[in-house]
């Protein structure tokens, strides 16, 4: 596994105002990184020492003028994401089409965009956040799994398609965190905080997969049971 020096490394977050990739943002900046902060409105950004950038990821136009301006980065971390709780049968199309819109289709315009960048800076990194809800799907989140699965799918192909160029990708896997988004959720909640240290720490190693919580583990476990083994109620 090709380790990464988080300390002399030049680091895009986006959606880094607040939640984990506030976190994120902090941590690496405390561990001596270079941090560009994506945000949609870089006002909103407060975090000492790391540099405000405007970035709104479903907007083409945004995401080269951050390449642009941010064009000494080695590593990225493809944090930004929605939750509409649109369901797939009976939610507003908008939403489902939103999901999509942010988390593959975002996701993907960002890394076209930086893969240039890191080439020419000698390679690096690139860590996707992604969801225990990229290997089960529950209706009520139906729009939210299935952007999140195919952003895994997504994951797995820059895996193998940028080996050879020196850019490694690693996939953050992760259930319930305490953040805006699991507001309204009653579950044991990680403190993001804690999910930001240990993806650190484990992308710094070279870990192409990242698992924060147990149930990110019994899920991958039960990936090869299939059917049966994730959905007992419909075997």
């Amino acid at each position: 596994m090709k380790t990464i020096d988080l300390s002399s490394s030049t680091v895009l977050v986006t959606g880094a105002n607040r939640g984990l990739g506030r976190h994120f943002a902090e941590q690496l900046v405390a561990r001596g990184a270079k941090v560009y902060a994506g945000a949609r409105k870089p006002e909103s950004v407060d975090i000492p020492g790391a540099i405000p950038l405007q970035l709104d990821i479903t907007d083409p136009v945004s995401v080269a003028a951050a390449a642009a301006t941010a064009n000494d980065v080695t590593v990225v971390i493809n944090n930004a994401g929605i939750s509409t709780g649109a369901s797939l049968l009976t939610g507003d199309l908008a939403d489902i089409r939103a999901e999509f819109g942010t988390h593959l289709f975002g996701t993907l315009d960002v890394t076209r965009a930086f893969v240039p960048v890191l080439e020419a800076n000698g390679g690096g990194a690139l860590l996707n956040v992604l969801s225990v809800l990229s290997w089960i799907s529950f209706p009520t989140a139906g729009a939210y799994c299935a952007a999140k699965s195919a952003e895994w799918s997504m994951t797995n192909a820059l895996r193998a398609e940028l080996a050879e160029r020196d850019i490694r990708v690693s996939a953050l896997h992760v259930g319930y965190m305490d953040t805006d988004m699991t507001a309204g959720i009653e579950a044991a909640k990680s403190s993001p905080a804690d999910v930001a240290t240990l993806a650190l720490d484990q992308l710094a190693a070279g870990a192409p997969e990242i698992l924060a919580d147990e149930l990110s583990h019994q899920v991958q476990a039960g990936l090869a049971g299939g059917v049966a083994a994730l959905y007992p109620a419909l075997a």
